[in-house]
């Protein structure tokens, strides 16, 4: 193996490392609630967690799936022009059982990392779904990492609206220590600052 060859490998390693990271810290964000908790909105556009689980089965179906033809066995098919009303991957229907979402999103890693591990990153795929175009492995893998951590801070806000719950990951927080009249101090502190801006600005200030 080559220099080259070594350099590639070692960001193939770390692409699918953070890639996993974001994988799972979307899952732990449903942990510990109710079905009622995991499929309400908490957004007016609609976000909710085990939407988000849905719509990254699906992401990751098709962009390692079907873009370098190599299917995802019971993927969900909603990335498929006409297959499915709009935004019907963002949340779940009471047949669809959480545990099979999670369980389907389980199945499409093991898939996805399949095809990362078969193909160099210079392997090219095509896009079936508008605008159509050519992929290296490598871009789709970029992009899978970033929209993954994307939706992994919406599961983090989310979470937070539902029950309080942060974090960046079950292990560990980034977040400052402190109870609830520390954070409460905070977030009052942050709305003062926020309000002394708007003034400064010549804002008009909501009631």
């Amino acid at each position: 193996m080559t220099e080259t060859d070594d350099g590639l490998a070692a960001t193939k390693r770390d692409l699918k490392l953070y890639l996993q990271d974001a994988r799972s810290a979307v899952v732990w964000k449903l942990e510990g609630l109710s079905e009622y908790d995991v499929r309400r909105p908490l957004t007016p556009t609609g976000t909710n967690l085990l939407g988000l689980v849905k719509h990254l089965t699906g992401a990751e179906a098709a962009y390692f799936g079907t873009t370098f033809d190599r299917p995802f066995e019971g993927g969900p098919g909603l990335w498929v022009a006409g297959a499915a009303e709009p935004n019907a991957d963002l949340w779940a229907r009471p047949e669809e059982g959480r545990e099979a979402l999670l369980d389907g999103y389980r199945r499409v890693w093991a898939h996805a990392d399949a095809t990362v591990d078969a193909l160099p990153l210079d392997a090219v795929g095509k896009v079936p779904w508008p605008p159509h175009g050519e992929l290296t492995l490598g871009r789709v893998l970029l992009h899978v990492v970033a929209e993954t951590h994307r939706h992994a801070g919406h599961a983090d806000l989310v979470r937070e609206l539902v029950d309080g719950r942060t974090g960046l990951r079950a292990n560990g927080s980034v977040l400052p220590e402190g109870d609830a009249d520390w954070w409460s101090d905070h977030y009052a502190r942050v709305e003062r600052a926020a309000r002394g801006a708007a003034v400064a600005a010549g804002e008009r200030l909501p009631d």
